[in-house]
C-alpha cells in the first residue's frame, strides 16, 4: 500500500474552494521519513532563511548564484503516524500540514506523469543533487523550481492584504513540478539556441502539466461537469490557472490567444504561452467531444455544432441546454469520456516531448512533433483536431516579433471564451521561469520561479503570518 496524504485539489481562498481530498501517493506506507522526506526530495522549513536560492547581487553589485543545502536551524518537521502514513495533519493552521501538503503535490503530480512515462521521472539537476531541497519559506511572494531545490512561499493580495500560502496551492506546486518534468525530458537549449517560443513552451507545459494533474481529483472531475454539463468552454477550474481567490486568476487554458498578436514583439513569456496552452485546451476539449459521439452521450449533429460556434458569442446561448440535457442524461458516460480524454492527451504530450529538441525550439516544431506522436498512437484519429487547433492559433503561420520592454507596473489581461479579468502580472503570475535574469542564467537551468523577483527580500505580511503560525 502507498502513504495516504489529504491534498487540496484548489487554494483555500477561492470562493467555491473544494476540501481536502485523502490521495495515496506511489512511495509504500513506512518508507517515508521526517520532513517528509524520500530519496527523491526532504522538505525543510527553515528558521530565518533571509533569501530565496538562485542569483542575486553582493554588496559590490557582483552576481553570485546562492544554491542548497540549508545548513541553518529548522522548524519541526512533518511526521508519519505508526502506519507510516500523513492523515493525522489535517490543520490548514498547522505548519507541518503544510509540509506534509508541499510533498505530497510533488510526489502526487510526479507519480501522475512518471505512469504516463512508463519509468521514473529523474530530476533535471540529479547530476548535481540526488534530492531536491523543497523549502518553505513564507517571506518569498513566489514559487520556483532551480538546481537542487523547490521553493514554495505566500501569495499576499496588494489590495487587501490578505494571504494565500502556495504551500496549499496544489496548481502552483504542479506547475512547478511541471518544468522540472520538461527540463528533464525536452532538456535545456544550448547557449545561444533558446527563443522566445522555447520560454512560452515551458510557461504552457507547466500549465498543462498541472491541468492534467488536477483532473487526477475526483472532487475536481465531479466539480467541472457539474458545473458545466461538459460544456468546457464555460469558466471552470480545470482552465483556471494560479488561482489565488475566487476573482484573482491569471491564466485561462481556455483563451482566443493567437501567435499574430505577437509579430510586434512581446514582453512576458507567460503570456506568448497563452496559443500554445489554448491549442492543448481545445484538442483536449474536441477529443472529449469525439468520445462522447462514440459512446453515444452526444449526437454527432451536437459535436459539429460546438465546433462550428467555438470562440463566438454565441456559443454558450445555442448549445448550453444541450449540453444540460445530454449531461442528465447520462453523467456517467461524460466522467468515463473525460478521463478518457485527459488520458489519451497526457500520452500524446509525453510522446511529443520526446520527439522535441530544446535548441532553437518555435511552436510549430511541437505542432509537427504532435503529429507524428498521434499518428505513432492513434493512428491518424486525431490529426484533423490539432491541425485545425494549431492552424486557428495562427501556429505555423506567424512569426513572433522581438522581446519589448516591459512598462512599470503593467497590467495585462487574461481572455477567455467566457471570462476576461485583469491581474498584475508582476505580482501574481505564478508560472514559473524568471526570464528577466542574464542569458547564461537562463541556459544554464539554475532556476525557473513564478513572479520574476531576484535579489529582493523584505519583511512582508506572510513572514509575520508564517512566524505567528509556527509558534
Amino acid at each position: 500500500m502507498g502513504t495516504l496524504f489529504r491534498l487540496f485539489p484548489q487554494t483555500q481562498t477561492g470562493e467555491n474552494s473544494l476540501p481536502a481530498e485523502i490521495i495515496e501517493i506511489s512511495s509504500p506506507a513506512g518508507s517515508i521519513g521526517p520532513g517528509p522526506s524520500d530519496d527523491r526530495m526532504y522538505v525543510i522549513f527553515p528558521v530565518d532563511k533571509a533569501q530565496e536560492y538562485g542569483l542575486h547581487e553582493d554588496e559590490n553589485g557582483y552576481p553570485y548564484v546562492y544554491l542548497p543545502p540549508w545548513d541553518g536551524p529548522v522548524y519541526a518537521p512533518a511526521m508519519p503516524d505508526d502506519n507510516g502514513h500523513f492523515l493525522h495533519y489535517d490543520n490548514p493552521d498547522d505548519p507541518a500540514f503544510h509540509a506534509a501538503h508541499t510533498y505530497a503535490s510533488i510526489r502526487f503530480t510526479l507519480d501522475i506523469w512518471e505512469r504516463y512515462f512508463g519509468q521514473p521521472i529523474e530530476w533535471y539537476f540529479h547530476k548535481f543533487y540526488q534530492q531536491a531541497e523543497v523549502v518553505i519559506l513564507p517571506k518569498f511572494e513566489n514559487a520556483q523550481i532551480g538546481r537542487g531545490f523547490i521553493e514554495i512561499g505566500t501569495d499576499v493580495n496588494k489590495q487587501d492584504g490578505s494571504l494565500s500560502p502556495f504551500t496549499l496551492n496544489f496548481d502552483v506546486i504542479a506547475h512547478e513540478v511541471g518544468h522540472g518534468v520538461l527540463l528533464t525530458l525536452v532538456g535545456e537549449p544550448e547557449q545561444g539556441r533558446e527563443t522566445a517560443e522555447f520560454l512560452g513552451f515551458q510557461e504552457s507545459s507547466g500549465d498543462v502539466v498541472s491541468m492534467i494533474s488536477a483532473l487526477h481529483f475526483d472532487s475536481v472531475v465531479d466539480q467541472v461537469l457539474e458545473s458545466t454539463s461538459g460544456n468546457l468552454y464555460r469558466a471552470n477550474h480545470l482552465s483556471r490557472f494560479a488561482e489565488t481567490s475566487s476573482i484573482d486568476q491569471i491564466r485561462m487554458a481556455n483563451n482566443n490567444s493567437r501567435l499574430s498578436d505577437f509579430t510586434a514583439g512581446w514582453k512576458d513569456s507567460h503570456l506568448l504561452a497563452q496559443p500554445l496552452t489554448g491549442a492543448i485546451y481545445d484538442i483536449l476539449v474536441d477529443v472529449f467531444h469525439e468520445e462522447l459521439v462514440r459512446v453515444g452521450a452526444i449526437s454527432s449533429t451536437l459535436e459539429e455544432l460546438s465546433d462550428s460556434l467555438e470562440g463566438s458569442p454565441e456559443y454558450e446561448q445555442y448549445l448550453q441546454a444541450d449540453f444540460e440535457a445530454a449531461y442528465a442524461a447520462a453523467p456517467e458516460l461524460f466522467r468515463e469520456s473525460l478521463l478518457y480524454a485527459r488520458d489519451a492527451v497526457a500520452t500524446l504530450l509525453i510522446d511529443t516531448w520526446a520527439r522535441l529538441s530544446p535548441n532553437d525550439l518555435h511552436y510549430t516544431d511541437f505542432h509537427h512533433a504532435m503529429l507524428k506522436a498521434e499518428k505513432a498512437l492513434f493512428d491518424g484519429q486525431y490529426r484533423n483536431i490539432i491541425n485545425v487547433n494549431f492552424i486557428w492559433r495562427d501556429i505555423g503561420s506567424a512569426t513572433v516579433g522581438p522581446r519589448l520592454p516591459k512598462d512599470k507596473d503593467e497590467k495585462h489581461s487574461a481572455a477567455g471564451h467566457s471570462h476576461k479579468s485583469e491581474y498584475d502580472h508582476a505580482e501574481h503570475d505564478h508560472a514559473k521561469q524568471d526570464h528577466e535574469a542574464s542569458e547564461a542564467e537562463q541556459t544554464s537551468g539554475l532556476v525557473a520561479n513564478a513572479a520574476g523577483r531576484r535579489g529582493r527580500v523584505r519583511p512582508s505580511f506572510a513572514e509575520r503570518y508564517w512566524q505567528a503560525r509556527a509558534g
